[in-house]
């Protein structure tokens, strides 16, 4: 089993608080027995964040920095005929106008059914389908595009975006790329049209966000998936992209009560495992392997912290 956690941890004082507060037996224990592989190393910038880079590795993929095929994956799983086309992840999204910037709401408050999604789908299908793009529903958050450029054009993942300046995350580089400029265009007009569809009068009546804009991630061809089996446990995700971190430590308590206890017991019989635990910049493997009785009984004495492991994350 490999268990990979994203948003182990974040740049901000609230986080390190946090995490020197709490008290996480399981994970402390884990790292005590586990050895630290390779770690992935990066900064808050890149476009691909290091619990996409650590899937992507376990998996065998290759791509450059924003050019993880993710979308391709999600449609297949959606159960889209993905063929040898790129495709990217067309996330419906309200953008927020405000006096300096404009920042991007996390997709799941839109709470967006799937009759409104469906209708928004087909109000902008034209705007792409008369670019040369295909596109496919998936779910009411998700949309897929195709095209030909997508193979190798790099974009910011979703999870880079959500709460901050949507400006930051397209790279003066990309702007001279035509199909960067294209898709720039595309969210100006999703807009404009959107702005007055009975779906949105409708929303801001009962006090919701508005479906004003799309983000594109995740662009790429289809890549098979090495056996490695990964499980993804998000459920840190959610609070700390809302920053509340009172939900956060709780989160932290629950999966080292569950998913890492369960981890523990595993690595206890002598079973293949390995944990992967991400934060802004950094990705941090660990795996068990053979050592002499020496050995594990001086790292449980040697072993740091669990904050000062996911700080340096």
């Amino acid at each position: 089993m490999h268990l990979l956690i994203p948003f182990a941890t974040a740049l901000s004082e609230a986080s390190s608080h946090v995490l020197r507060d709490l008290h996480l037996p399981n994970l402390a224990r884990l790292l005590a027995r586990l050895t630290p592989a390779a770690a992935d190393t990066g900064d808050e910038y890149t476009l691909s964040p290091p619990h996409e880079r650590a899937l992507a590795a376990a998996w065998g993929w290759q791509g450059e920095d924003g050019g993880l095929p993710f979308a391709t994956h999600a449609a297949a799983s959606d159960g889209i005929d993905v063929g040898e086309l790129a495709w990217g992840l067309v996330t419906p999204a309200h953008w927020h106008v405000g006096r300096d910037h404009v920042t991007l709401a996390d997709p799941e408050a839109l709470q967006l059914t799937e009759a409104e999604s469906r209708a928004a789908f087909e109000a902008v299908r034209e705007l792409f389908e008369s670019e040369g793009f295909t596109l496919a529903w998936g779910a009411p958050s998700r949309w897929y595009a195709a095209h030909e450029s997508l193979a190798d054009l790099p974009c910011a993942a979703l999870d880079r975006v959500i709460g901050r300046n949507v400006d930051l995350w397209i790279r003066p580089g990309s702007k001279a790329n035509p199909q960067a400029r294209l898709l720039r265009r595309l969210q100006s007009e999703v807009q404009l049209l959107l702005y007055p569809h009975a779906i949105n009068e409708e929303r801001e009546q009962r006090g919701a966000l508005t479906l004003n804009s799309f983000w594109l991630s995740g662009c790429g061809r289809r890549q098979p998936i090495a056996a490695d089996e990964v499980v993804v446990d998000d459920q840190l995700r959610a609070p700390l992209l809302a920053q509340d971190w009172v939900a956060w430590a709780d989160a932290w308590r629950a999966l080292d009560a569950g998913a890492l206890a369960a981890l523990l017991t595993q690595a206890q019989t002598g079973s293949a495992t390995s944990l992967t635990l991400c934060g802004d910049r950094n990705a941090q493997r660990f795996d068990n392997s053979a050592r002499s009785l020496w050995q594990q009984l001086g790292s449980r004495f040697k072993s740091p912290e669990p904050h000062t492991i996911l700080e340096a994350l």
